[in-house]
């Protein structure tokens, strides 16, 4: 049987009280998120191959280590906090590629740890940094499309997370992930 799904003003409240260094917030909203964060991170990583070996625990495990470690956190709100949690996503998972290529050269680069069980293929680490210098490129033409396809991709958001977080129309955010995949999908095909 499903859990029942926490407010959405509740966890922003939550956010709020620990931005002001309320410890007691930070300790009824780790729950909350943390269920949410792995909720998005399975529901993306479902969407993957058949063989694709990133454990959905290990990276959400990671990001929410990044994001409760920080001091004095500003949280706007509950969306702000989740697409925090996208770009803290990706840049695990690009530090991590990166790590896998480096060894792979014999490259003296500190290896970025998620976990025993965390393991990405050499091809997957290809995969990752490739999405990330052409997000990188599409940053340069539209840094809006770039954010979107990070909530989308790395967070996991909807449409109308996505017009929230970035204070956009519903519909805007859908045309801004429909361009952005295409223009994605012709700069990783370009070969």
């Amino acid at each position: 049987m499903d859990e029942p799904s926490v407010s959405p003003h509740r966890v922003t409240q939550l956010l709020e009280q620990w931005s002001h260094g309320d410890d007691a917030a930070l300790a009824e909203l780790t729950p909350l998120v943390y269920k949410e964060l792995r909720r998005l991170a399975h529901r993306h990583m479902g969407g993957e191959r058949r063989d694709h070996t990133l454990q959905t625990t290990a990276l959400v495990n990671e990001a929410y280590l990044r994001l409760a470690g920080q001091t004095n956190p500003s949280w706007q709100d509950r969306a702000h906090f989740f697409a925090v949690a996208a770009r803290a996503m990706r840049q695990i998972l690009v530090n991590y590629a990166k790590s896998q290529g480096s060894q792979k050269r014999g490259g003296g680069a500190i290896k970025v740890e998620l976990g025993e069980a965390a393991l990405v293929s050499q091809e997957q680490s290809k995969e990752i940094v490739d999405l990330h210098e052409a997000l990188e490129r599409l940053a340069t033409l539209d840094a809006r499309k770039a954010q979107v396809v990070e909530l989308k991709y790395f967070g996991g958001l909807n449409y109308d997370e996505m017009a929230e977080v970035l204070k956009i129309s519903r519909v805007t955010a859908r045309r801004d992930w429909e361009f952005s995949k295409v223009w994605l999908y012709t700069e990783l095909h370009a070969d």
